[in-house]
């Protein structure tokens, strides 16, 4: 019962990654420690297999799709490997209590920030598919003369580190704060948010990664390959039907699983700080 239940988790995290571009990653933690019962620690090392390789094949199937801007991607992705790396070696200092604690935390403030975003896009026009953005606005040029949106870059630098920060020390894609970014600072419409997004979450997971492996954070192998295997698989669906499914709906049922997630993981880690 607990494999199938991990194998649904694992579908519901790469339908997400894939259709929306972030929001499932969320869930791989939780999954990892109170379904397949791994430590915290080991959790948020597998965490980042299971996102990274998903949204690499995300990633691969929203670029054959068109929905990509793989220049912008891999830049936003480059700046956030500093915070990757930082949070990756911080982690180790965090007693697992606190670890899961900070997780609860984080995962309420995920599901309130994705309610609010739903209720406004109710509220407003379902927006259209936009054309592809075009690639001659760029935020910092350096020929024929130096020219800097500095607004801009210190909000892209200032996303991607925290983006990158999350990653290595929680081990979650940071998908929640990469959309918003890369519709605000880099003006990309949706549909090109969300499958950038996902080469960013790529990068600053295999940043974070390598860190971990480095200090010898290994995770229980066999459930995160074969939750790794359920999601790659579902985001690559996911990323086939971005323009077919209902995103509202999809994205009103992880809001709500992520809260109910969150306050079970509270539930579990709070007492044990007190």
């Amino acid at each position: 019962m607990t494999l199938v239940l991990a194998v649904a988790a694992g579908a519901l995290i790469g339908l997400s990654l894939g259709a929306l571009g972030g929001g499932g990653s969320i869930l791989a933690v939780p999954v990892l420690v109170h379904l397949l019962g791994q430590s915290p620690a080991q959790a948020t090392t597998g965490s980042l297999v299971v996102v990274g390789v998903t949204s690499l094949t995300g990633a691969v199937a929203a670029h054959r799709a068109g929905h990509v801007l793989l220049g912008r991607g891999v830049a936003f992705g480059a700046v956030a490997i500093g915070g990757a790396a930082v949070g990756a070696r911080a982690s180790a200092y965090v007693a697992p209590d606190l670890l899961l604690a900070a997780f609860a935390v984080l995962m309420l403030l995920v599901g309130g920030l994705m309610a609010g975003r739903l209720l406004r896009h109710r509220r407003g026009r379902r927006p259209q598919h936009a054309a592809r953005p075009r690639l001659d606005d760029p935020i910092l040029t350096f020929r024929p003369t130096f020219t800097c949106q500095c607004p801009r870059a210190l909000q892209v630098l200032i996303t991607a580190t925290v983006v990158g920060l999350l990653t290595g020390f929680l081990g979650v894609g940071g998908g929640f704060l990469v959309v918003p970014a890369l519709l605000l600072a880099l003006a990309l419409p949706l549909e090109y948010a969300a499958g950038t997004s996902l080469v960013v979450i790529t990068i600053t997971s295999a940043a974070a990664l390598a860190v971990r492996a480095e200090a010898g954070a290994a995770p229980a192998w066999a459930p995160v390959l074969v939750l790794t295997a359920v999601s790659a698989l579902a985001a690559v669906v996911g990323a086939r039907l971005a323009d077919r499914l209902d995103t509202d709906r999809l994205q009103a049922a992880f809001t709500v699983l992520v809260l109910g997630v969150a306050i079970y993981t509270a539930g579990r880690a709070l007492p044990a700080l007190l």
